[in-house]
Parts: structure tokens; C-alpha cells; sequence
């Protein structure tokens, strides 16, 4: 089995301490990483300390490595790919997709390492200031810890990593225990951009023995984390005064009005938002609530598209989906959707599970208390509920501990307005569903699904303090 190392201060680094990576599908042993102890993340955090004191990386220059690495990454697009089909289960087409995006965020932070700018401030407007001027800069923090998860492994390392070098601060970079081995990837393109020796060190190992021995190091100045909710609520607390960025996750919500055009075009695309990468999506269409006059119709759309899609093989160009990213996984779901069929939901389609795959799977006649509902599946699954009037929908969407992104398919202008005033989440998207993302758009939720933005754009932002500069010429 190949073995990857940890990446600390431009080297690779082997320990004795080693952890095997299985295949999603057969949950055999494909590769071996070593295994970061207390001794390794110290070094990791002397490294990025050291190298954020002592190296001044221009804004240019920081630029052209992020495009650089970018450019070395898309080079090598289908290993990466190939590697993040085996290591996550992502089938192979949405693989090469997600490092494609992965690419345009890189590019992206590429672009705002040259816009870093500040403002002036109009302190001759105030009495007795005449003879002082008054401007802000955004300055880097120092190092960064960018925690991710194993859905999107590439391109949230990328959203993470990139507008932290953009801002001129330094990484820790710990990826999920399931899917490390892209992380080794994408060290190897910024080493290979030119970024030099502790600007991004690459830690592997158990999350929570790692993330608490990063959580006590007070040299670590900001924490961008992606994963559950307890786990972020815990880092927020361990991190005190220090800054963080979380995204917790979400039961993505759309609404579905009466007075769409086409309803099965519709139905078909929350279908699809519902079970790309096996609904392992953080804003995966989980609920859908449509109007009582199309409901029926949309229904049956649903459920005439689900039966098109293929389960199979990660690398397998013909499937649709892959499998979930471990087999305790799918019994989680299994157990939760039985759960809600012996409570009086009904399964219109799949709800059965083979090893680590789980079916696409609809249900209808939920409750708000049940998990599929009121908890987030993480998995193929999504359930239809009818409404008779826009306030209903709204309220029920907002019936939820989470609110990252809700989806509104209507076309009255009023009613889109309504929704997007009244809807609770970080972001409502009018006539397309609750997953659409664009990496350039500001990214977060509020309530459960978390504390601040990601965006290369909007996360520089957070990746930077606000310093004011006065002069004083009388």
C-alpha cells in the first residue's frame, strides 16, 4: 500500500504511528498515512509560526503561487480525482468536478491576495482634526488551523487554504481522518508552486486528539472548521477570544409554489440536489414543501427520476452514485428511515441499504420530530410535504435548529420577496434549490449551521484584522 506522509516545514515527514485508508466500497485497506502525534503538531506550529515571523510573501507573489498551485493541481486532475473517488466513495464524474471547482477557488484567492485593501477614514470631518489623516489596513492574523471534512475534501481544504495564503497568513491544515489523501495532494502542488518551507503544514490523525492539541496552542490565531455541530460548538468554546469560522451543517429546505411553470423539471432537480455524492452534502435538499395543487405531480416526477439513477463503483464513468462514506453510516440512515415509516411516514422509493450504499430514497407524510426531518440525513434521502398557503411554508422551513440555504421556485415577485426576508439562512436561493453554491458567492448559515463566510472574497475578510493608522501634521 502507498504511504502518505505529513507535510511540515517543505518536508515530508514519516512516523512510526500509522493509519490505514479503506476503499468506501469493499472497506478494504487501499493506502496508509502516518499518523501526527503531540510532538508533530507542535512541530507543525512552530513551523507556520516561524515562517509567518520571519517570511514576507508580497501580495503579487502570493498570487502567483495560488495560480501556480492551482495550475499544478488541474494538471493532475484526474489523480486527484481517482484519489478522491477511492478514498471519500464520490463517484468518479463528480470527482473531476469537484476538482474543477476546486481549481476556479484557488483562482479566486489567487485574485483577492492582489485586492487586499483598506479604507480612509474622514477623521477631518470631526472637530479640531484638521491637520490629521486616517486610513485602515487588513492585516494578516498568523496561523490559520483549516479543519475539513470528507464530502468535499478538495475544494473546502481549497476554500480554507486558499484565502488564508491570499491574506498572508499561514496554515495547519488537518483533513478529515476518512479522506486524507487528497490533502498530501494539494501539499504537493503548493510545494511544487513555490510556497515556501511553513506556510502550509499538513497534520493526519485522529481529529479530536488533534483538534484539541490545536485548540491549546494559543499561536494559532483563527479556526476555519467544517463538520458537526458538537464538534464546532466545542472548538468555539476551546478557542475563547480567538476568531472561528464554522460550518456546522444543515436540513436544507425548499419551497416549491403553485405557480411554477414546470413542476416536473423542477421535481427533478430537487431529486438531484437531494442525492448527489449520496446526499452528503451539507446543503443536500432535505426538505421539500410544495403547494397541495401540485403536489401529486411533483411526486411522481420525483420518484420517475430516482429510478434513472445508477449505484455502483466510484470509478465507474456509468454511476450515479457511490457509496456512503462508511458503512455505519448507511445503518444510521436505514435505522432513521424505518423510524419514520413504523411512525406513519411513507417510503415512495428506495429505503433499503447494502453494505455501505443506501438507495435514493423519498418519503412523504413526515413530522417535524422525526429525524429525517428536524436532524440532518447526510445521506440519499429527502422527504415531500404539501402546503396550502406561502406563511405555512415559511414557518416550517424556519421550524429548525439549522438555517444555512433554503430554495424558493416561484414566480411571483412578491412572494419571492417575502420568502427571502422571512426565510432563516445564511443564504435564499429564488427559483433554484437550496444547494446551488457558487464558490465566489458568500457561503454560511446562522442558527446551528454555524458562525461566519466562506467565499475567497468574504473568508479574507475573516482572515484579517482591521488596523486604523493615524497621522497627525500639526
Amino acid at each position: 500500500m502507498k504511504l502518505y506522509e505529513l507535510f511540515i516545514n517543505g518536508k515530508k515527514i514519516t512516523t512510526a504511528s500509522k493509519e490505514a485508508v479503506s476503499d468506501k466500497v469493499t472497506g478494504e485497506p487501499f493506502a496508509q498515512i502516518c499518523t501526527a502525534g503531540e510532538k508533530e503538531v507542535t512541530m507543525a506550529v512552530d513551523a507556520a509560526q516561524t515562517a509567518f515571523e520571519n517570511i514576507t510573501l508580497a501580495p503579487y507573489k502570493r498570487y502567483e503561487i495560488l495560480m501556480q498551485a492551482a495550475n499544478n493541481m488541474m494538471a493532475r486532475q484526474q489523480e486527484f480525482a481517482e484519489t478522491l473517488a477511492m478514498e471519500a466513495g464520490k463517484a468518479i464524474n463528480d470527482a473531476m468536478g469537484e476538482i474543477a471547482r476546486s481549481y476556479q477557488t484557488l483562482i479566486l484567492s489567487a485574485e483577492e491576495a492582489k485586492r487586499r485593501t483598506g479604507e480612509m477614514v474622514p477623521i477631518q470631518g470631526a472637530p479640531g482634526c484638521e491637520k490629521r489623516m486616517a486610513y485602515t489596513k487588513r492585516m494578516p492574523l498568523g496561523v490559520v488551523a483549516a479543519i475539513t471534512p470528507f464530502n468535499f475534501p478538495v475544494n473546502l481544504a481549497c476554500h480554507k487554504i486558499g484565502p488564508a495564503l491570499a491574506a498572508g497568513n499561514t496554515v495547519v491544515y488537518k483533513p478529515a481522518s476518512a479522506t486524507p489523501l487528497t490533502a498530501s495532494l494539494l501539499c504537493d502542488a503548493f510545494a511544487d508552486a513555490g510556497l515556501p518551507a511553513g506556510f502550509l503544514n499538513l497534520i493526519m490523525g485522529k481529529g479530536s486528539f488533534i483538534g484539541d492539541l490545536l485548540a491549546k496552542d494559543s499561536r494559532i490565531k483563527m479556526f476555519s472548521f467544517t463538520g458537526s455541530v458538537p464538534v464546532g460548538k466545542a472548538l468555539q468554546q476551546a478557542a475563547g477570544f480567538r476568531r472561528v469560522a464554522l460550518e456546522l451543517g444543515s436540513n436544507s429546505a425548499n419551497i416549491v409554489h403553485e405557480d411554477v411553470e414546470d413542476v416536473a423539471k423542477i421535481a427533478k432537480l430537487c431529486a438531484k440536489y437531494a442525492f448527489v455524492n449520496a446526499g452528503q452534502v451539507c446543503i443536500s435538499c432535505q426538505r421539500v414543501y410544495v403547494h397541495k395543487n401540485i403536489y401529486k405531480q411533483f411526486c411522481e416526477a420525483a420518484v420517475e427520476f430516482a429510478k434513472t439513477l445508477h449505484l455502483g463503483k466510484p470509478l465507474d464513468k456509468a454511476t450515479d452514485i457511490g457509496p456512503m462514506i462508511a458503512e455505519k453510516e448507511a445503518i444510521r440512515i436505514e435505522e432513521w428511515v424505518k423510524e419514520a415509516a413504523e411512525a406513519g411516514a411513507e417510503v415512495l422509493i428506495g429505503g433499503n441499504r447494502s453494505g455501505s450504499f443506501f438507495e435514493p430514497t423519498i418519503l412523504v407524510n413526515t413530522k417535524p420530530d422525526m429525524k429525517v426531518i428536524s436532524k440532518e440525513t447526510f445521506a440519499p434521502v429527502f422527504s415531500i410535504m404539501p402546503y396550502d398557503d406561502i406563511a405555512e411554508a415559511i414557518a416550517a422551513v424556519n421550524n429548525s435548529n439549522y438555517g444555512l440555504q433554503a430554495g424558493v421556485f416561484t414566480k411571483s415577485l412578491p412572494i419571492a420577496h417575502i420568502c427571502a426576508e422571512k426565510i432563516e439562512a445564511g443564504g435564499v436561493i429564488i427559483n433554484d434549490g437550496s444547494t446551488f453554491r457558487m464558490d465566489n458567492m458568500p457561503y454560511g448559515g446562522v442558527k446551528d449551521s454555524g458562525i461566519g463566510r466562506e467565499g475567497p472574497e468574504y473568508a479574507v475578510r475573516e482572515l484579517t484584522e482591521e488596523k486604523l493608522i493615524v497621522f497627525n501634521f500639526g
